[in-house]
């Protein structure tokens, strides 16, 4: 497969110009292909060969055990981690989360309850069974990416993943300036 960021115009100098305040402006014959290289390997690690390793979890199922299992780990002496942590750590709506998490509980992995009438919050424990399949899977993905990072580097992909935090920043704050923008400005499209 060819490295389609090679095919990037970035030469001596990178595809930038320092305006007269010194900061650093994107050149706008770059931005596209920019903006495109980045859709295209977000897309690809979107569809990473990981679902074929994961045995009988989803991805969001694999994650939402993950976080419960390490919300224990943190010392909640209750074992319970809210759906609304879980929502808000996997980038999902209260409703996304509810219908996994209703899988997950009918599949045994977990219990479900409420703080008193069920206003005060809901959360789940992770059940032995539960455990077990996270176990199982963790195993799976372990040795795939234990693979992976011995072929890419340690280094490397902490590196990297510092990088993507960073970026996953930005991307967060432009959404919500832009969310923000367009609902200040009326255009809504409901």
């Amino acid at each position: 497969m060819e490295n389609r960021v090679e095919n990037i115009n970035t030469n001596s100098k990178l595809p930038e110009d320092r305006s007269e305040t010194g900061s650093v402006e994107i050149v706008n014959s770059d931005l596209g292909e920019l903006s495109h290289e980045l859709t295209y390997h977000k897309y690809l690690l979107n569809n990473d060969h990981i679902r074929s390793f994961l045995r009988k979890l989803s991805v969001p199922e694999y994650l939402a055990l993950r976080i419960i299992k390490d919300t224990e780990q943190e010392g909640d002496i209750t074992g319970r981690t809210y759906l609304k942590d879980i929502a808000e750590k996997m980038h999902r709506t209260i409703r996304q989360t509810s219908a996994m998490v209703k899988a997950l509980q009918e599949r045994g992995f977990l219990t479900w309850s409420h703080d008193g009438d069920g206003s005060e919050g809901t959360y789940v424990t992770i059940t032995k069974a539960g455990r077990e399949m996270l176990a199982q899977e963790e195993s799976a993905i372990k040795n795939y990416y234990g693979r992976v990072i011995e072929n890419f580097g340690k280094d490397n992909l902490l590196q990297l993943l510092q990088l993507m935090k960073q970026l996953e920043e930005s991307v967060s704050e432009e959404f919500i300036k832009t969310g923000v923008a367009e609902i200040e400005s009326g255009s809504d499209d409901e």
